[in-house]
Formats: structure tokens, sequence, C-alpha cells
């Protein structure tokens, strides 16, 4: 399996960040994708990926939630400095996108972030990782404005069944799920037949949102095989038959 986004070089896996990677691929998880935060967290990133080459890739972005008051090119120095000097080491841009939950201070200059970053991603040809959380209004704005509209995946999806036809009215994106869909009160459970099994992605946002049975927790690559469970469930099929699906998906998206 893929877990296509997660954090396993954050402090919160100190000291031995291996660890956990060996765990994932112990569970059958052999490849993980790592999405960056800003410039802080780019060397832990390149440091753990340079350990795991075989199983790891990165994607390259600055996330909603860093975003301040400075200009635009200012916040995105690193990220074009880095796809500059080492442009094939990433599969993607990401992660990027709106966050409104715990801000509306900075809601235009995140959308000029945003908008910045996914017109890189299509002139550079790459997929994109959103984070769309109290914002797919201005996401789907920001995407409307756009000559072009890379492919990518709304990461941590969490929306309505009308949400998943606007999303797909705009392009050809994919809606990772991860632990939420096992929560007891999650109705996330009755929008995954909308999605369909095609445009699921796998994902963990480790160490966030870990899955029953670990909820509460420090969530890790290794845990995705119990939100592969949960969906194969609400789907009436095996798990093998998601792990396929999404494995596939996945390669399609990023190709690895």
């Amino acid at each position: 399996m893929i877990d296509t986004h997660t954090h396993l070089y954050l402090d919160e896996f100190a000291p031995d960040y291996s660890a956990a990677i060996e765990r994932a691929i112990a569970a059958g998880v052999d490849t993980m994708i790592f999405p960056n935060v800003d410039a802080s967290t780019l060397a832990p990133m390149r440091r753990l990926h340079g350990l795991y080459p075989a199983n790891t890739f990165m994607a390259i972005g600055h996330h909603p939630t860093e975003v301040n008051a400075d200009d635009v090119e200012t916040q995105l120095k690193y990220v074009v400095d880095e796809l500059s000097a080492r442009p094939d080491d990433y599969i993607a841009i990401g992660e990027i996108g709106i966050d409104l939950y715990w801000d509306r201070q900075y809601r235009e200059r995140q959308m000029e972030v945003f908008a910045r970053q996914m017109s890189i991603a299509a002139h550079r040809d790459l997929p994109v990782i959103i984070h769309c959380r109290d914002g797919l209004d201005e996401v789907l704005e920001v995407i409307d404005s756009l000559e072009k509209v890379p492919a990518g995946v709304f990461h941590s999806f969490g929306g309505s069944a009308s949400d998943v036809e606007r999303i797909r009215s705009r392009g050809d994106f994919y809606f990772g799920i991860n632990g939420i869909v096992t929560f007891k009160n999650s109705r996330l459970r009755e929008v995954i037949p909308a999605i369909g099994l095609n445009r699921i992605l796998l994902e963990t946002d480790a160490p966030y949102l870990a899955p029953v049975p670990h909820r509460g927790k420090r969530n890790e690559s290794a845990y995705i095989i119990h939100t592969a469970a949960h969906i194969a469930a609400t789907l009436d099929i095996s798990v093998d038959v998601i792990a396929e699906a999404t494995t596939r998906s996945a390669r399609r998206l990023f190709r690895i």
C-alpha cells in the first residue's frame, strides 16, 4: 500500500525517525509520500528521505497555515529555489491550499500563495497536494482563475457528496481518505460511494488523525491498514481490492 500523505520527518517521531518507517514497511506500506510544510521542515524531510530513497518520495510546497503578511515571492522563495536546484527530487507541489479554520486574517494572501503554487505546478507539469479546511469556496475560486489546472489530490477530504461533484467538475482530482473515516460519528463513510473506488487515495497525515483503534494517539503510516479496512467494509469489497486500486491511482497521479 501507499501512504500518500505522511509527515514522519516531524519532531513527533524523534529521536528514532526510522522506526516508524520500518513499522510501516513491515505492515505492508512499502511506499510513503512526504509533503513539505514550510522552510524549516525541508531539511528533516530530505534527511529522512535520504535514508529510505526506495520507499519514500517528497513534495515541496508552503502550507497555508504558514502563510503570513510577507509578499508572495518572499514566502515562496525557498520553494522556487529548491525546485530550481533539485527539480528531479520532487514528485508534487504540496501541501498547498487554504485553511481558514484557525485564522481568517490572511485569507486573501493564502489565495495568492495557493494560486502561485498551482501555477508553478502547472508550469512544471507536477500534481498538487491540496489542503482545504473551511476554504472550499476559496480553493475553487483560485482553480477557476487558472489558465491550466494541474491534477491533484484533496488531502484529508471530509466534505459532502456535492463537494465531490464540485471538485471533480474542475479537473483530474483524487480524494485522500485517512483516519477520519474510522471515527464513530464520521459522515465520510456516506460519501465514499460518491467518490468511487478509483478516485480514492489512502493516507494517514501522520502524526495526526490516528484511526480507530489508535484514535487520540500519535498516528503513523503503519496504521493505514485500519483506514483501508473501513473503506473496504463501506464498499463491501476486500482490503486487497482497496490496496490494489488505491496503489494504482497513486502511481498514476504521482507517476511513481
